[in-house]
């Protein structure tokens, strides 16, 4: 019923749960288009923000450890020249966008990721430190608490703090205590020049849809804390049902993430946020998280609806609306 809500030219996968019956498994396009090597239902896809909510379940985990605290700063936590920017900021303000660290990758500034790299090199960018060049010197957005900015330099301090108290790379902290939890096989973070088999290319269109480019002078060479986990869709519904499961955090605590901590409101999609994900507000049922991300070449969007049980997965390698899938398929 639901894949008359997928356009005929949609290139990258769908997968939808209810009740753990699957009600859609598609994929369509090619992974490699030169190639002609198509997408499948376990191809590993790029998510771009969407691996924030990792990062913030990871945070999570430490914090009901009492290893890290809601309140604790990023002056206490990392120890750098943090020059203007306010060592006050909290861990839980970082969690909810509204630290006001300035963003290296400000959204209302700039239109397309790849403009950071036209005076830095993106190949540069292999972990969470290297990104300090390119927000390290520039003042506060706003003073810390007084209101909420979606913010990536947030998430990479987040990540950076993960990697302090444990001692370990993020990306393997998130694997041995979130994706193998779940059993999210296919899901990591890759650099793009040291790709696994299966992993899809991701385009973008030169002038026309059969003149493409592929993304790897747009985007981190490897992922950080701000998003760039490779993920197969089955994944994210094995990440939500491992959340939602007890298998990564205790109830109190995911419920708590999965909650309204920030925002106004004022948008029907983007206008609450909880820990790492968006809030949809439920009006008169429950409210709906989801997390998201988009890059060049890169739609990703999950969603979890609690009030029928439903898991949803949409990502492309084209930069095919995902959203517009998504929001049909809730209203219908």
């Amino acid at each position: 019923m639901f894949e008359e809500f997928i356009p005929e030219n949609f290139r990258g996968a769908a997968y939808i749960l209810q009740d753990d019956k699957v009600l859609v498994e598609h994929a369509a396009g090619y992974r490699d288009y030169a190639n002609e090597l198509p997408n499948t239902i376990d191809t590993k896809f790029a998510s771009a923000s969407a691996g924030k909510v990792f990062v913030a379940v990871g945070i999570l985990q430490l914090i009901e450890k009492e290893r890290l605290h809601f309140s604790d700063t990023i002056g206490q936590l990392i120890d750098i020249d943090w020059k203007a920017i306010d060592t006050d900021i909290t861990v839980e303000q970082l969690l909810n966008h509204t630290s006001g660290i300035p963003d290296y990758f400000d959204e209302s500034v700039m239109d397309e990721y790849e403009e950071l790299w036209v005076d830095f090199p993106n190949y540069k960018i292999r972990h969470n430190d290297d990104l300090l060049p390119l927000f390290i010197d520039k003042p506060m957005m706003y003073p810390k608490g007084s209101k909420f900015q979606y913010n990536n330099t947030g998430y990479v301090v987040l990540a950076m703090i993960l990697e302090r108290v444990t001692g370990q790379p993020f990306d393997l902290y998130l694997k041995e205590n979130i994706f193998d939890k779940c059993g999210m096989t296919g899901t990591g973070y890759y650099e793009l020049d040291k790709l696994p088999a299966k992993c899809a290319v991701n385009y973008l269109w030169c002038n026309s849809a059969d003149d493409l480019r592929t993304n790897i002078f747009c985007v981190d060479a490897k992922g950080t804390g701000a998003g760039g986990a490779f993920i197969t869709v089955k994944d994210i519904a094995n990440f939500w049902k491992g959340l939602k499961g007890g298998k990564l955090l205790s109830k109190e605590m995911a419920d708590n993430m999965l909650s309204k901590h920030s925002g106004d409101g004022n948008d029907p999609e983007e206008g609450y946020y909880g820990y790492g994900v968006w809030i949809i507000d439920g009006k008169e049922q429950k409210d709906i998280p989801y997390f998201q991300g988009c890059d060049p070449g890169v739609c990703f969007i999950s969603d979890y609806n609690p009030n029928n049980n439903r898991i949803a997965v949409y990502v492309s390698n084209y930069g095919d609306d995902v959203w517009e899938i998504a929001r049909n398929i809730r209203k219908n």
